[in-house]
């Protein structure tokens, strides 16, 4: 077994690392906010073949592993003459999959609304898109927070998965250390200190922002 030392020399490398998880988690999450919206009213629109569209990108992406997508996008399309970065892979694959659970969210919070808010809305001569902005998104917005700062969290640690693409995130620089030190004990500890550190904020603003939000609503 190998003898326990202070972890501080360990640390200068492992903050190379949360820079990069850093990075990937914020564009990443960008990217899923963006999808989320996308599909989410693309789910909900009038048209049959859009939402048909929509539910087989949402079924494709939840009903398969976001490593083997990480894999085949990194991996086979070089094959087809189209070759990203490990970054580039990690924030698309991330941004898509977390999008596609996202998508739900955005469904499933507009869809609680009650229909009887736009009966009212339409007896107030507002036009769709003036309902939805002004009604229905408002309320929508706050039943959405609480799962999607869930799906933040779990994006945060689904990043850890970018390390097997090469891409020298946190977890990657955590698995490098512990083959050259061979301090597992200190360097994973370390590893799971610092995840912690960079979730909970996360769960930190979602409180605040829900509570904002809320502010004068019964």
């Amino acid at each position: 077994m190998s003898k326990i030392h202070p972890p501080f020399d360990l640390l200068p490398p492992l903050w190379r690392g949360v820079g990069i998880t850093l990075q990937l988690t914020i564009l990443a999450a960008v990217l899923a906010v963006l999808t989320s919206f996308v599909i989410g009213f693309a789910r909900l629109a009038r048209y049959r073949l859009l939402r048909v569209l929509a539910t087989l990108y949402v079924e494709i992406f939840r009903g398969t592993s976001v490593l083997v997508q990480l894999f085949w996008v990194y991996y086979v399309l070089p094959f087809f003459n189209l070759k990203l970065t490990a970054m580039q892979a990690g924030i698309l694959v991330l941004g898509l999959n977390y999008g596609a659970y996202g998508s739900e969210i955005v469904r499933s919070s507009i869809l609680a609304i009650p229909k009887h808010q736009t009966e009212a809305g339409i007896a107030l001569n507002m036009t769709p898109n003036q309902i939805m902005a002004r009604i229905i998104l408002p309320q929508a917005l706050l039943l959405m927070l609480p799962p999607f700062g869930n799906l933040f969290i779990e994006l945060l640690k689904g990043t850890a998965l970018v390390s097997l693409i090469t891409l020298s995130d946190l977890m990657f620089q955590g698995t490098l250390m512990r083959t050259s030190t061979l301090r597992s004990f200190e360097v994973f500890s370390l590893v799971l200190i610092l995840y912690f550190l960079l979730a909970y904020p996360i769960t930190l603003a979602v409180r605040a922002w829900e509570k904002k939000l809320s502010q004068g609503r019964a």
